[in-house]
């Protein structure tokens, strides 16, 4: 019997031509869209592949009887109710690992790139303002400053090991303190802010983390302060973050994420010393193929019985 399997979110040609070897695939953009699906097709579905950052509800997890698996195309899982998945023993896979060094590299070039102002400084070539009024005001240095790590997990120390190459000093903030090599280590967020001049967010989302860079954490970052943040919009207070972006109380910001996506905070927009990224740390053609990859070799254990490649 062919395995029904609903696929929501904007998968990729490849995706969708590899997910219908698989079975007979229902495509949806987003979980509500399981309520207007026949009752036959809701009571047969066993699993359901997920891609992207809307929500799915306990109310959409409770129109399939039979779920056993949600396979998540992502490391990030957060849009996902857990809690309701658990209750009835689904199991919730991810795909970690394979994104790692693409959200590392875009950290790294948001900073280079606000620090830098080289988004700025093409600008100042194209407009013609280079031959008019002369030189960009001068900008900031990058190397041998302190950086700090809000979150020391797999993408985390991905960021710190690049930054090592530009001869900075590294510190931490974890549930725990971790083996490294060296790096300093604050249990508290706050500390972490207040002894670095970058600070590069790498949490989970989840409500355990939201708002976990806080009004304090930011205003100890200090007015020569860079944050970056490729993790969730959720883990930043945003409130706090566009007062000290408008005050100067921060040098600036670089965000890939926003609470609001795809329809980030309008105050954004009008702040000079924000560079702000479409959500897009992962999006390379290898690393989006190589994350499809794990989420259909997860579904492709689950239907031999195998033992799940990476759950959650």
């Amino acid at each position: 019997m062919t395995e029904t399997i609903i696929a929501i979110g904007g998968y990729d040609p490849w995706d969708r031509d590899a997910l219908e070897r698989m079975g007979r695939v229902i495509w949806l953009t987003v979980a509500d869209g399981i309520a207007d699906l026949p009752a036959d097709d809701r009571d047969a579905v066993r699993i359901v592949a997920f891609k992207g950052h809307t929500p799915f509800p306990a109310q959409a997890i409770a129109r399939l009887p039979k779920l056993e698996l949600i396979a998540n195309f992502g490391v990030g899982y957060d849009a996902i109710d857990a809690d309701a998945a658990r209750a009835r023993g689904i199991a919730i896979t991810n795909t970690p690992d394979v994104l790692n060094d693409d959200v590392a590299d875009l950290a790294v070039a948001l900073l280079l790139a606000q620090s830098r102002q080289i988004v700025q400084g093409h600008r100042h070539v194209t407009s013609g303002a280079w031959a008019a009024d002369g030189p960009m005001a001068l900008n900031r240095k990058v190397s041998g400053k302190r950086a700090g790590i809000m979150g020391l997990g797999r993408i985390g120390h991905a960021i710190a090991h690049r930054l090592t190459g530009f001869d900075m000093d590294i510190h931490y903030h974890s549930r725990s303190e971790k083996k490294t090599p060296g790096w300093t280590f604050h249990p508290d967020p706050v500390d972490l802010a207040a002894a670095v001049d970058f600070l590069f967010v790498s949490l989970v989302g989840g409500p355990g983390t939201d708002g976990y860079v806080s009004a304090q954490v930011i205003d100890a970052l200090g007015p020569d302060g860079i944050l970056v943040n490729i993790s969730r919009g959720s883990t930043v207070d945003e409130d706090a973050l566009i007062a000290a972006l408008r005050d100067n109380r921060i040098r600036g910001a670089a965000l890939d994420v926003f609470r609001s996506e795809p329809d980030p905070d309008p105050r954004f927009l009008d702040l000079p010393n924000v560079l702000l990224q479409p959500h897009q740390a992962s999006a390379t053609v290898e690393t989006r193929s190589a994350m499809g990859r794990v989420q259909r070799e997860n579904i492709a254990a689950f239907l031999k019985g195998r033992p799940l490649v990476t759950p959650v």
